[in-house]
């Protein structure tokens, strides 16, 4: 388990970055061939995406991004994940999946059967086993590795926004050697955020975005990026969804549950986490744990290296900015494609939109 301090960093200075689930994805204009496809409307297109089931692939995705965060390098837990060098993912369409995420010499591999998630760091030579019993699979979405295809929340992301879009379509792209449409969502003018657009590129065939892309007011590059370079839709050898941990490696095995105290906790979040607006300015409110920012940093190793033993109040007062106003005083993070405010006792609320927009949100009761 993570320590509490590391967490409530990560959601603090992570949802600045997530902006309320926005920024998975950007991408920057280019050169791109222009295939001649069959016109297709804009809801039709985004219909057909969120009805798409693309099936048995492997794919290899690149990341990339210019959010204009602090230079904390290592000291933010979390932040590691957005300078990850590729990734490459198999899956047989029917719930089994591997995930390779490449990070200079070393690589994270996460494998999912079905049954079992297993997770193996090459730097640490460990592995988690984790088996999901019958029960627990039942439950949606317990056990599954949503990381194992980082584009499908496109599909989440135009339910959530394309009410309050304006959509288009604004012709077409060769995407990871595959023709594609363009698909723009551009925030209609009553939406107050930081975003100007999200493309999405979308596989003239299977109907899977290849690309998608969010890019911020006042700039002219992408903030972040997430692409398929390389793809193929094909059948997979079931081999890849095995996994044996290499000689030597340190294993620990949990099993996957739903019991009343994860469902008491489940509720707890529901009840301590608020959703303000709708579409582009939706905001999360909620507040952390009263000892988590003044808690001692912990001595940890693994993946996360240095960010592991930050300090969160320290990380704070040094990059990010105080604030006050009506609703209190405490610390704002911005980033190009949304911002982050935790209060001194302890309230917080993030979203893709100006900092204005987070002070009245907490200001509701």
């Amino acid at each position: 388990m993570k320590p509490k301090t590391k967490g409530i960093t990560a959601a603090v200075l992570g949802t600045a970055l997530g902006a309320g689930g926005l920024a998975f994805v950007a991408m920057p204009a280019s050169a791109d061939d222009k295939p001649a496809l069959p016109q297709v409307s804009a809801e039709d297109l985004v219909q057909s995406v969120l009805k798409a089931k693309p099936g048995a692939f492997d794919g290899t995705l690149k990341v990339s991004n210019d959010l204009g965060l602090p230079a904390v390098g290592n000291a933010v837990p979390g932040a590691s994940a957005l300078n990850m060098d590729s990734a490459h993912i198999f899956t047989d369409g029917a719930g089994k999946s591997r995930l390779a995420v490449t990070q200079g010499a070393s690589q994270e591999t996460v494998v999912h059967d079905g049954t079992t998630v297993w997770d193996y760091s090459s730097k640490t030579n460990t592995a988690t086993k984790v088996t999901i019993p019958a029960d627990v699979a039942q439950q949606k979405g317990a056990g599954s590795d949503r990381t194992a295809d980082p584009l499908a929340a496109s599909t989440e992301l135009l339910a959530k926004v394309r009410e309050s879009s304006t959509v288009s379509v604004d012709g077409t792209a060769t995407v990871a050697g595959r023709p594609a449409y363009e698909l723009v969502l551009t925030p209609k003018p009553t939406e107050r955020t930081l975003l100007r657009e999200i493309r999405v590129a979308v596989d003239s065939q299977t109907r899977m975005p290849l690309r998608v892309s969010v890019l911020s007011n006042g700039t002219a590059t992408p903030a972040l990026e997430v692409a398929f370079t390389e793809i193929e839709f094909t059948q997979q050898p079931a081999d890849l969804f095995t996994f044996t941990p290499p000689k030597g490696a340190k294993v620990q095995e949990k099993t996957a549950k739903v019991d009343q105290q994860h469902k008491d906790l489940a509720e707890q979040a529901k009840q301590d986490v608020k959703v303000v607006g709708d579409g582009w300015d939706t905001v999360v409110t909620g507040k952390v744990p009263a000892d988590a920012l003044n808690a001692a940093p912990k001595q940890q190793s693994g993946r996360e290296g240095r960010g592991a033993n930050a300090d969160p109040k320290a990380l704070l007062e040094r990059f990010a900015k105080k604030v006050s106003g009506p609703w209190g005083s405490g610390y704002l993070v911005t980033t190009k494609v949304g911002s982050a405010v935790l209060t001194d006792d302890g309230r917080f609320a993030a979203g893709a939109v100006p900092e204005q927009v987070l002070y009245e949100a907490l200001g509701q009761k």
